[in-house]
């Protein structure tokens, strides 16, 4: 797939494939996006100058703070004084387990241990992956330890590739979908439903709601339907949507904020001086998604703060806005009706909870996004064994005569844990596709307000006085990574 003899048509086991999960409306169009993008993808990042690098076990722990899905990872604070890290796919996924492994694919829940190095470099300690035993109260547990050479070698990577194909799952359906399009829905559905385009929480949010709906369509169509894509190119198959469904009754809006959602990693603390506009302090010096984001958020927020004080001077004017109020309540009780009664909901009773409200979704549909979705195929999702969407094979016991045939050639059985050709182009394909703006995409920084977005000039003003920060912050992060390169 990524050789340079390759072949200028579509085969008819993709074409005939995907018949069978795309409808038929939108089969010439997916068929057009395999056609010019499987045969012509260009070479990843993470083997472009050393093929081996995605192997490494410093760049397995890199690429949890600094790739393509960097807000799982959380901190053991208890731990050899904060220095212990955690990538956890266990307890959600142990009681599918049984559903998913007998459907022709091998998954197990996986944890995973790293050791924060005094250079800021995390280093992989130790692979638990568990299975259900016979009983609801057991498991059955193996535990892979780092290795260089020989046949410990080889198992360490078959259990990095378990490793990461729980993490595939988490970041396409819960990370990407769940917690940046779905969760946002009721907020769009209650902004069109509740509130006059002149109101002034319309504008302010309408401009990061576009496509949202459009796209979230799509997905239910083409994505995420029974028997659809995911579900063919993810490890849990018919029971992707279910795991989500459960993942979806531990989200709290009043978590999803960044300082929030570091604290809870304990990827960072509460810090109490008012100097320090973000409200915590990282544990780590190296983490690019927080350090940067925490300059965006702050930016964000400044911003939201003037806009709001602007319309309201005060608590009273919040509560006396019944619009506003009509509109809480909708997100609230409608459209997260599941949750209605949940006691961490913002009362929306101060300008602190609106400028808390405003920002964390304005977070949670720009900059969130953007890190979840855009770092995907650019860094490393088009390379199937950096980052495996399922895996084929246990990882075999010792004694065993599938031990045996490991023990021959680890190499080719760790390529016959992959998917099959289909379903790795299907996959390359999707990476692509998620990765791409619309040609009328919007962006932050180049954002125009449109005619009668406002009127007023201390408004427009500070709305510029805002791109001009975040241009600075582009200004800066650019920066850094040229000098990461050197």
């Amino acid at each position: 797939m990524l050789s340079s003899n390759r072949n200028q048509t579509i085969e008819g086991l993709i074409r005939d494939n995907l018949k069978k999960l795309v409808p038929n409306k939108y089969l010439k169009k997916v068929t057009r996006s395999i056609k010019e993008n499987h045969w012509h993808v260009s070479i990843p990042r993470i083997i472009h100058e050393k093929e081996w690098a995605w192997n490494d076990d410093m760049e397995f722990g890199r690429q949890m703070l600094a790739g393509m899905h960097p807000v799982r990872i959380q901190c053991l604070m208890a731990l050899e004084q904060g220095r212990i890290f955690m990538l956890d796919h266990l307890d959600y996924l142990m009681p599918y387990l049984n559903r998913i492994n007998a459907n022709g694919v091998s998954a197990y829940a996986s944890r995973t241990l790293l050791f924060l190095r005094s250079d800021g470099m995390l280093k992989p300690l130790a692979i638990e992956l568990s299975l259900p035993g016979s009983s609801l109260a057991l498991e059955i547990q193996r535990v892979f330890l780092p290795s260089k050479q020989g046949t410990q070698a080889a198992l360490w990577q078959l259990a990095k590739a378990h490793v990461l194909a729980n993490d595939n799952f988490y970041h396409i359906l819960v990370s990407h979908w769940l917690y940046t399009h779905a969760v946002v829905e009721p907020f769009i559905l209650a902004t069109k439903r509740r509130l006059s385009e002149m109101h002034p929480i319309h504008r302010i949010l309408n401009p990061h709601f576009k496509d949202t709906m459009h796209i979230n369509a799509l997905t239910r169509l083409i994505l995420i339907n029974s028997g659809g894509i995911l579900e063919r190119m993810l490890f849990p198959g018919e029971t992707c949507m279910q795991i989500t469904c459960d993942l979806y009754k531990e989200w709290k809006f009043t978590e999803q904020g960044l300082p929030a959602d570091l604290i809870k990693r304990s990827m960072a603390l509460e810090d109490q001086d008012e100097n320090n506009s973000t409200g915590i302090q990282l544990l780590m010096l190296d983490y690019p998604y927080a350090i940067d984001g925490l300059e965006i958020w702050v930016a964000i927020k400044s911003w939201v703060r003037d806009f709001i004080s602007f319309f309201y001077k005060d608590n009273e004017a919040i509560i006396a806005d019944t619009e506003l109020q009509v509109w809480w309540s909708d997100i609230r009780t409608i459209g997260h009706g599941d949750n209605h009664n949940e006691t961490w909901w913002y009362q929306m009773t101060t300008l602190s909870d609106l400028v808390e409200t405003l920002t964390t979704l304005i977070w949670i549909s720009a900059a969130r996004h953007a890190v979840i979705k855009h770092q995907k195929h650019a860094q490393n999702g088009n390379y199937p064994p950096n980052y495996p969407t399922l895996c084929r094979k246990f990882i075999p016991l010792e004694g065993t005569v599938e031990f045996g045939e490991f023990l021959k050639d680890p190499d080719k059985f760790f390529m016959k844990m992959f998917p099959d050709r289909f379903e790795m182009s299907l996959g390359l394909t999707l990476v692509d596709f998620l990765s791409k703006n619309s040609y009328d995409e919007v962006y932050l920084l180049r954002c125009q307000p449109s005619h009668g977005w406002i009127d007023n000039e201390i408004v427009l003003n500070r709305f510029a006085e805002f791109k001009e920060e975040l241009k600075e912050i582009q200004i800066r992060v650019f920066a850094k990574k040229q000098r990461s390169k050197a």
